[in-house]
């Protein structure tokens, strides 16, 4: 049941999405004709290291998500002895607080700074592993429900200023491709192996510990990653958007002068 009425979430995402209008930039792009015929090829190309970035700074995003939402459901159950129902319940309060937390973070980013907003998060993620684990392993269910809310918390930090952060990092031409790569990438490394890494933690070393020190180590990727990425410069963005395409467009190639040959050389 649950999946046959998730088509209706497919509707309601479709319907959104054709409501949307494009960005003024992209729009003047396709009214120019400089849309680029191959973008996801020149994207890899002209912005490798940006994509790689993109992907990397999500590990302290992505990672311990699917741990705080999705591995502690059987952890919960099979190691501590709650029912599925109370660990749902709680993680259902922490996912309601995140309605409010990732509009308001991704708002303080834009008073704060991307970068900067995202760092935080990261940090926090990179603190809160082992003490989220010490709080679970305690049973006492008050600490295990507010380990549960708190866990989301550093998660909404990043995911606010986020979707900003990867796009200001590709230029127009090449922006929707680039940050599509980059977003889906940490999805095949980060997020989806991360339960199946966790379990394998937990049965390999039979504590939960090391778990908790794969979250750090995802926060120390994220604020590496997050510092190697350029700046976000809106001000470019704003001065992309104010440029003619003329201005816009490579610079040709220059001819050779009348009356004097090119000679290749060596």
């Amino acid at each position: 049941m649950p999946f046959l009425l998730s088509l209706l979430l497919v509707g309601v995402g479709l319907w959104v999405r054709l409501s949307v209008i494009e960005s003024p930039l992209f729009a003047r792009e396709v009214e120019d004709e400089t849309v680029a015929r191959q973008p996801i090829v020149e994207v890899i190309k002209r912005n490798p290291r940006e994509i790689i970035l993109s992907a990397l700074l999500r590990m302290s995003e992505q990672a311990p998500f699917y741990i705080f939402t999705a591995f502690v459901l059987a952890y919960g159950t099979d190691e501590l002895g709650f029912s599925k129902g109370f660990l749902t319940n709680a993680v259902m309060v922490a996912a309601a607080l995140s309605l409010f937390n990732v509009p308001f973070f991704g708002h303080l980013s834009d008073k704060i700074g991307r970068k900067r907003m995202y760092m935080i998060g990261a940090a926090a993620t990179m603190v809160i592993g082992v003490p989220y684990f010490l709080m679970l392993d305690s049973k006492v269910g008050v600490l295990v429900v507010l380990a549960i809310v708190i866990s989301l918390i550093p998660h909404d930090m990043q995911y606010g200023p986020q979707a900003a952060l990867i796009a200001e990092s590709f230029p127009t031409r090449r922006r929707y491709s680039g940050a599509g790569l980059g977003y889906q990438l940490a999805s095949v490394f980060a997020g989806g192996p991360a339960p199946l890494l966790a379990t394998w933690l937990l049965h390999r070393y039979n504590s939960s510990l090391p778990i908790g020190i794969y979250i750090a180590a995802c926060g120390v990727v994220t604020l590496i990653a997050t510092a190697l990425l350029p700046e976000p410069n809106r001000t470019q963005v704003a001065r992309e958007f104010e440029q003619g395409p003329a201005e816009r467009a490579p610079a040709p190639a220059l001819a050779p002068a009348p009356g004097r040959v090119t000679v290749p050389t060596r």
